[in-house]
Parts: C-alpha cells; structure tokens; sequence
C-alpha cells in the first residue's frame, strides 16, 4: 500500500482534537471521525483490538466485560508505552497495569454491579506494531440481565450504542461470529438501522477456525451473502485455551497467517485476510474518512466559536488580580443593567417573552385592566345605594318632612363613594411595584458572576424603590383627598339637577351598540357530560350578550346568553383542579342555561380570569356583592314603605351621584397610572442610568464587590479554556494540506450477478487457487480474471505463460495447450513463438 504522508497525518490531527476536547470536562457536542466496534457479547471483539496492539491489555471474563466505552488511540512510535488522559503524566509500560486501570476507572463510575455508563475512557497506546488508528471499544450486545444488572440492559446498552454509531462522523466496525448465522448478526443488524446504505459499515467475521467441519464462510468474505459496501474481512483470534496459556500474540498471527495460507476456500482470499490486513484497511479507510468529515468539522466548530463569543465577550475586561478592569467591568455591567431595565420597560429587549406578559407589558396590563376592575368592584350596588340615600335623606330632614331634595344628601352619598377609592389607587401601586422588583431581578442576572455586586445593586434599587412608593402612595391619597374637598357641579359632563330629576338616562348600563368586547378559551365545568369534567369552548362576549361556540371559527353555535341580570361570583376548583374558577348567575334566581342555575366557567391562571372579570365589567356584569345577614334584616324592618315624594327624591339622589361619580372614576382611572408612572417607574429608571454607580463606589470597598462566585469562576474558567481549545482545533485543522489525496468511497453493491453467476461457479467446491501458489518462480495476478481476454499476452522465457482461458471454465473436451521449452542456460535459442491463432496446439503423444 502506497503511503501518503500528508493522509498519515489526518489520524493524529483528530487525536489531537480528541485530546483537546476530552481535557475540557464539558460537552462541545462536536463528531469527530473515529472508528466504533459493535457486536455481541464474546463476538470477539476484545481480541480484534488487543492483536491490532499485539499486548494483552483489556479486561477479560463471563458476561458484560465492556462496561464503559473505551477510546482506544494507536499511535505509531519507536517506543511501547500506554497512558490514559485521566492519568495524564503517568507513564504505562506494564500492560497487566493498564488492564487494571480501566478495571478500576470503570468501577469507579459504574461500581461493581455489573452496571454501564457512557462515559469513555481516553487509552493512547504507542508502539512500533501499530499503524496510527483511532477505535472504539463498545459493551457487547445482550439479551439476559446479569447479577445485579438492571431488567432494562438490552435496551441500555442499545442506546449506548446507537448514541456513537448514529453519528456520519462514525465509522462501524460489524465483528460477528462465523460460527452463528450471519442472518442473525446483532451487529450487521443495528448497523443496518444507522447505516442503510452500507457507506460506513466494515463486516468483520471471527472464530473461523471454530466452524463446523464442512462448512465455511467463504460467500460471506467473497461479499456474496449479505453484501456490504466495504466488504468483509476474516480473522482468526486466540482461542481462550490459548489465552490462558499466555500464548504470544506474534505467534497467533503467525498461526492466523498459515490457517488462511492452507485452508482450501480462503487461500485464495489469503491477501486480503487477517489481522495485518485490517489494520491496514482501517488506517485507510479512517484515513480517507476524516478527509471527508474535516470540512464539515470545521463549520462545526465555526458555529461553536461564534455561539461562544457572547460571553467571552463578557470576560473580555475581567481580570480577578487587576483592580483597574474590576472597576472597567462593573462600569459595562451597571450600564448594561440600565440598558436592559429601559428596555424591559419600554418593550425594545433583545430578549422577548412568548410565555408570558412581564415588564413594561405587565404594568400596561395592571393599569388598563387591573385596575379598572379593582375600580368597579367598588362601584354600588343599586339596592344597597337607594336605602343609604333614603337614611340619608330622612335623617337630613329629621323630624320634618320635606318638601325639597336636599343637596347634603348628594355631598354625604358622594363623598362615602370617592373615599372608597383609596384602596384600589394604593393597591394598583403594590402591583406595579411587585412587577418592578421582578424586573430589577431579572436585569441583574448579568451581576450573577458578582453576588455582592448583585446583592448590593438590588439592596440600593429595591430601597429607593420604597422610598418612591411610599411618597405615590401619599400623592394618591392626596389625589382623593382633593376630590373631597370640593364638589364640582358645574363640570361639563355633569348633568344637573334639572336632568337627573327627568331619570331619562340609563345609568346602569352604558353600552354602545353591540359591540365585542372579548374572544377567547374558557372550559364549561358543570354542564361537562362527565362528572366534574370540563369541555373547552370559543366564548365571544359582546355587549348585550355571551355566546359561545366549539372553536375558534365561530361556524358552530353552542348557545348564546343574554347578560341581562347576570351577575359574577368566584367559586372553589375542585380538589385536583389547578384551574382557577368563576360563574354567571342570575340575579332573580332564574335557570341560565337549561336547567343550569349557574354557568362555571375556568381560565388557565388567575391573570386569565381577572382579565375575563374586567370584560365582564365593560359589559355591565358585576361580581356579586354579600351582604351582612343583619344589615338585610335592619334594611326590611327600617326602611317600611316609601312615599312618592321621597321615592322621587331618591331617584334625582341617585341619577346626580352616579352622574358625577361616573367623572371622578374617569379622572382617577385617568390620573393614578399617570402619577404612579412619574413617580416611581420613569424615576427608578433615572436612578439606576445616574445614580446607582455613585452610590455602589461609595460603599469604599469595590474590590469585595467584584468577587467572583466559586460557581461563576469555574463557569468563566470553563468557558475561556472551550474557547481557547476550539480556536486550536480550528488552527489543527489548517494544518491540513489541501493537495492530501484518498480513495473513493466503493460503489454500491450490486449482487444481480450473484443469481446469474451462482450455478457455473458453485462446483468448484475449493474455488481457484491462490494467486501466491500458482507459481513459486514469480507473482501472479491478485485474483483471477472474470472473462477469457481477447488476446494472449507474450509468455516471458523464464515463467509460465497464463492460460488462454480462466481455469474454471476450460471445457473438458479441448486438448490441453502445448507447454513451451525453457530456453538453455547458456542463453542459447530465443525465446518461443507464439501460436498462430485460431490454431490449436496437439497434445503431445
């Protein structure tokens, strides 16, 4: 075999990216081009690998022996020596030590039950017997657990293997027994699953010594039964008698040269059989196919350097033992969390949520949703607002009737109202604060390499955060309190006295049109045709009714309920439910759907529901208000029957109070995001883009805040050494010269031939001789021809002149052809003619 020093070069290049990458201790999910044995247990596989080193070194006995993938990398070298890259320095020259070490380094992270894991064992072995080749030991196929093997071992060690072999970077080397039907093979069999073309598969046939007398496995290293792309190779290993008696493993490929050499049906095929040979083929093919996986490697590796530059980007201005880049760094990282928290805010991050709603979002939604249903929830009751207007008349006029609607009345009714405010300004404020925590946590990630800096920032934000909430808080108390102070009747969109006494205006539902207001998802819970089931429907609510159909192409309507006297209430999941749950009823106790007295309804999440009450709310639903079983008592024994007089009095009470409290809610739904807005979101993000560096330098120790976690410090350690090992990779490949050349991959196999050929070659039961043996004077052909040439070639004086025809197709009936003199040795006589053909020589008498 021609060597082309530049391909020689390949098989090292990729050991050393293996060692570079091995030493990292993380994943870099790179394939490197290697070489993986499968088979089954006692397939023979440990022997293969141990001739190819020509030491004992693996460990031996019954059942799962490979537990542990073993990456096995021959270099050739002038000395003989092993070591393993998790003893690195530690020289092996005993290989007995070296069996011992993988015994020990595999119970040590599977222990000693018989267990498995993929985690691989780096061995380098250097010899001189060795051509440089890069194998992987695998655990043998099983079927049957083992001691204390757990049940599921097959399909353990399936995956193991799959998990290397998948891989187009893999070469798989198929060892199956020639003793068992090939038929049958696990390892032709789940090399078959990855590999369906064959254009990585090498078929590798043992034990053929132990074959039936007989028999022989001749078709299948012919590549005539179950062809394979690459074909097969024989090999003939130790057998364990011969183990136990330590015999050499020179002396056994000795052994194995001769049995191929003097079997009958393989000295033929002797050439290309055996343990030298293979190895010598592995080295080619590994050879010609890193060539063709190195440009692909090295995009790989090109998008891992590029995903890495983000954050080395980060280490780029952190030295640990530089004061001066400590303060460059916290510098970048205190603007870039001003950035972020800008961003998150006003919705241009980088990073975008698909989830779920968060920052500036989430406040949008707090102040537009939230809020105006924590401003409805308070709003009267009509039956409970006519009885406090009817106290508050009666005990303005006291003992006199009266004959006029007093004005007290409207200022008390009122002011009982606006005060009610407070409780969903302040409350809006807790919501929006406790979303702006989560933000400032979430933009000092970046800090998490610096605890205390984290730490610190977070302490000095969150506390100027209080001191803003607590000076909003009182600015909306301040905002009521000036509602109080005055009653402005003479606003323009207060409809006076004169309007309110007509009662021409619906007060109770300001709708326009039939407009929608909301589509969405809900599920039905007690109208489900299961027990505490739930069926999913399309609800669309408008503003005069709730309709709901079975998706969300509104073709099929389930039911449409008008929101006339419908009222909400919140109810109870049931006990497994993590749904959050809420029903319509009607006020006058009628049924609303069917015989359904209630309709119960559920979200996903609370912020589904609140969102669902909210648009309930704009359509005129309210949530249903308990009254105290004493006031209801107090309210039928006081109030008795009420006179014309003051039944029109109450109603102008209550047209000029709904009237000018419809102004004061549109003034405060106006007013509290807008305060809550200056005050505490616009201002915490003023602070931390000028006053938050100030205020961490003036802590006096920066160098404390500029620690690194351990976690963190290993983290950077880890990031920096992948970088920096794959730029070296990428700089190993370059070394790789383009004018390097391989062979092709071989054809597909095409077996029609096999049928067409089958009846006129199966008689010759040994097949042609072997090339070697057809003469002892000189070399022969490889193999013989598969078709009589056209023309006989010139007979050389001193050799044997080849037959016209290949020797299994002579027919019986020709006579044999004439055998030419050897010339004198004295030189005399020339060299004899060549017959004249279509002339046929006669056979001597």
């Amino acid at each position: 075999m021609s060597v082309n020093l530049g391909m020689q070069q390949l098989i090292p290049i990729v050991n050393r990216l293996q060692d570079a990458f091995a030493l990292l201790g993380v994943p870099l999910g790179l394939d490197l081009p290697q070489i993986a044995v499968v088979g089954s247990q006692s397939a023979g596989k440990s022997s293969v690998l141990e001739n190819f080193v020509g030491r004992d070194f693996l460990p031996r006995g019954s059942g799962i022996v490979t537990r542990r993938p073993l990456v096995l990398q021959l270099i050739n070298s002038k000395q003989e020596y092993a070591e393993f890259i998790h003893c690195k320095g530690r020289i092996f020259t005993d290989f007995d030590l070296v069996r011992k070490e993988i015994e020990d380094e595999t119970d040590r992270v599977t222990g000693s039950n018989k267990g498995i894991s993929n985690i691989p064992i780096n061995l380098r072995v250097y010899s001189p017997n060795v051509l440089n080749l890069t194998l992987i030991d695998l655990p043998g196929m099983t079927k049957v657990p083992v001691g204390d093997q757990p049940p599921d071992i097959e399909v353990q060690i399936r995956n193991m293997l799959l998990e290397f072999i998948s891989k187009e970077s893999c070469l798989i080397l198929a060892i199956s027994p020639a003793n068992a039907d090939l038929a049958n093979s696990d390892a032709l069999k789940i090399s078959k699953e990855v590999d369906p073309q064959g254009l990585r598969t090498i078929g590798v046939i043992t034990k053929l010594d132990l074959m039936d007398e007989g028999t022989d496995a001749r078709d299948i290293l012919e590549n005539r039964l179950l062809p394979l792309r690459r074909g097969y190779v024989g090999i003939v290993n130790r057998s364990q008698k011969d183990i136990d008696g330590r015999k050499d493993i020179k002396a056994a490929l000795a052994a194995e040269r001769k049995f191929f050499l003097c079997h009958p049906s393989y000295k033929h095929i002797a050439d290309r059989m055996g343990t030298p040979y293979l190895q010598r083929t592995l080295n080619q093919q590994l050879t010609n196919h890193i060539k063709n996986t190195l440009p692909n490697l090295r995009n790989k590796l090109q998008s891992q350097l590029l995903s890495m530059e983000k954050d080395v980007e980060e280490f780029k201005n952190f030295r640990p033992d530089d004061p001066g880049m400590k303060m460059k760094a916290m510098l970048h990282i205190v603007s870039t969390v001003a950035q972020d928290l800008e961003k998150a805010i006003e919705g241009a991050g980088s990073e975008i949520s698909t989830k779920e709603l968060s920052g500036g979002a989430k406040i949008n939604r707090i102040f537009h949703e939230r809020f105006p249903f924590e401003l409805v929830k308070i709003e009267f009751d009509e039956k409970e607002m006519r009885r406090e207007i009817m106290y508050a008349i009666k005990n303005i006029h006291g003992i006199r009737t009266g004959l006029f609607t007093p004005d007290m009345a409207f200022e008390t009714i009122v002011k009982k109202q606006v005060e009610l405010l407070k409780e969903p300004s302040l409350k809006c404020v807790d919501m929006v604060m406790n979303e702006l925590t989560n933000v400032i946590h979430k933009c000092t990630e970046k800090m998490t390499r610096f605890p205390h800096l984290r730490e610190e920032s977070e302490r000095i934000v969150n506390t100027h955060l209080r001191e803003r909430e607590q000076k909003t808080k009182e600015q909306l108390i301040l905002l009521v309190e000036i509602q109080l102070a005055y009653m402005n009747t003479n606003h323009e969109d207060f409809i006076g006295f004169a309007n309110a006494q007509q009662g021409s205006e619906n007060v109770n539902k300001r709708k326009v049109g039939n407009q929608v207001i909301r589509k969405g998802w809900l599920a039905l819970h007690n109208i489900s045709m299961f027990k505490g089931g739930k069926t999913e429907f399309w609800f669309v609510l408008t503003a005069e009714n709730i309709s709901w159909f079975k998706d969300e192409e509104e073709k099929e309507k389930k039911y449409m309920l008008p929101l006339d006297n419908l009222k909400l209430r919140d109810i109870e999941g049931g006990f497994m439910s993590r749904r959050c749950m809420f029903a319509l009823f009607n006020i006058e106790n009628r049924n609303v759907y069917k015989e359904y007295k209630q309709l119960e309804l559920s979200a996903e999440n609370q912020e589904e529901v609140d969102s669902w009450k909210a648009s309930f709310l704009r359509a005129g639903v309210y949530p249903e208000r308990k009254l105290d079983p004493a006031d209801e008592a107090a309210t039928k024994d006081e109030a008795g029957s009420m006179d014309p007089q003051l039944e029109r009095q109450v109603e102008t009470i209550r047209n000029l109070v709904d009237s000018y409290l419809r102004i004061v809610h549109k003034t405060q739904r106006d007013m509290v995001p807008k305060i809550i807005m200056h005050m505490v979101v616009n201002e915490m993000k003023l602070f931390v883009q000028t006053e938050l560096l100030a205020l961490l330098y003036s802590t006096g120790d920066q160098s404390a805040l500029m620690e690194e976690s351990a976690e963190e410090g290993q983290r950077r350690e880890d990031i920096l050494r992948m970088y920096h090992a794959t730029k070296d990779a990428l700089g190993i490949i370059g070394e790789v010269s383009s004018s390097t050349v391989s062979t092709p991959v071989p054809p597909p196999v095409d077996d029609d031939w096999i049928k067409a050929n089958e009846v006129s070659n199966r008689p010759m039961s040994n097949g042609p001789p072997s090339p070697k043996n057809w003469n002892r004077g000189g070399a022969a052909p490889a193999r013989p021809a598969p078709s009589a040439p056209s023309r006989m070639a010139p007979v050389v004086p001193s050799r044997m002149g080849p037959s016209p025809t290949p020797v299994g197709n002579i027919p019986f009936n020709l006579p044999a052809p004439l055998i030419p003199t050897r010339p004198a040795v004295g030189g005399q006589g020339g060299p004899p003619n060549i017959p004249d053909r279509p002339s046929i020589p006669t056979r001597p008498q």
